[in-house]
């Protein structure tokens, strides 16, 4: 695929929710990533546009398992400040993250909807570093074309905003280094979906691991599915194929294991890794 990053006009026509729908629908997105561990405690924030200047978004320092409708806050666009805060809202405040997510829709006319999630395993990847961007699932070369990882940076500071600039402008999911991940859609439903997607892909990855090693789809292979994906885009209005300069293909690898010597202590680092390691394990298995 070739790469490019020539947005469509395809959000002008994209219809915006009526306020008291969307907020229904963010109250249950909130609960549903929260019941699969993507999120815990008050991590994680979900915004939606409500117009061509406005956003629906959670307020900072709550569950996103118990969120209230009438507890979200709607934001303006282009400075992230509270519109209108009553009921619930009154005295409320957006999360610091806001910056990132008001980074997304001026990079991005076609997005409506932004979720910004900590899925244990692809979190878990990021700090062992290995990337997801490999060619791996194809489900995930047609649907997201790839999932990169961004540098690390300083959560709720201008960092973030920063950090995601140009990968969000071509993929629908990003890994935040040592943080989180980033998916957006045209709903709220379809950021969701790609969350889901992101960490089943760790998942995937990581069982692989465990069998042996990770075996990448071809050269051609991954043409084909290329392919795909630019028919994929095209259907839904968008001039623009990702590419897949991210994406790592034609060689196999195994994750990285620690290395200590047998004359000395494991460093705090080396046991750090093998404690997510296991907890990792521990995650596939059920434990």
């Amino acid at each position: 695929m070739e790469s490019g990053t020539a947005l469509s006009n395809h959000s002008k026509s994209e219809p915006y929710i009526p306020e008291y729908e969307l907020r229904q629908e963010m109250v249950r997105i909130g609960r549903l990533i929260w019941e699969r561990g993507y999120v815990a405690s008050t991590d994680g924030n979900l915004s939606a546009r409500l117009g061509p200047d406005r956003l629906l978004v959670t307020p900072s320092g709550q569950s996103k398992g118990f969120l209230s409708a009438e507890g979200l806050l709607v934001v303006h666009l282009d400075h992230g400040d509270v519109s209108r805060p009553s009921g619930r809202g009154r005295g409320q405040r957006p999360s610091s993250e806001i910056l990132m997510h008001l980074e997304v829709y001026r990079q991005r006319p076609d997005v409506h909807a932004v979720i910004h999630a900590h899925p244990p395993l692809a979190v878990a990847f990021s700090i062992a570093g290995v990337s997801l961007a490999r060619c791996v699932v194809p489900e995930v070369i047609v649907t997201l074309g790839g999932i990169p990882t961004t540098e690390y940076a300083t959560p709720g500071t201008p960092e973030v905003p920063d950090s995601i600039r140009q990968a969000i402008r071509q993929y629908d999911a990003i890994i935040l280094a040592h943080h989180g991940s980033l998916t957006v859609g045209r709903t709220l439903w379809e950021a969701y979906l790609r969350l889901e997607k992101v960490e089943q892909t760790a998942q995937i990855t990581l069982a692989a691991h465990q069998l042996g090693r990770v075996r990448t789809l071809s050269p051609q292979a991954v043409q084909k599915l290329a392919e795909m994906r630019r028919a994929y885009l095209q259907r839904q209005g968008r001039d623009l194929c990702e590419g897949c300069s991210i994406c790592v293909f034609g060689d196999d690898y195994e994750l990285p294991v620690p290395q200590t010597s047998a004359s000395s202590h494991p460093s705090s680092d080396e046991a750090l890794v093998r404690q997510i390691a296991q907890a990792i394990v521990k995650n596939l298995k059920g434990e």
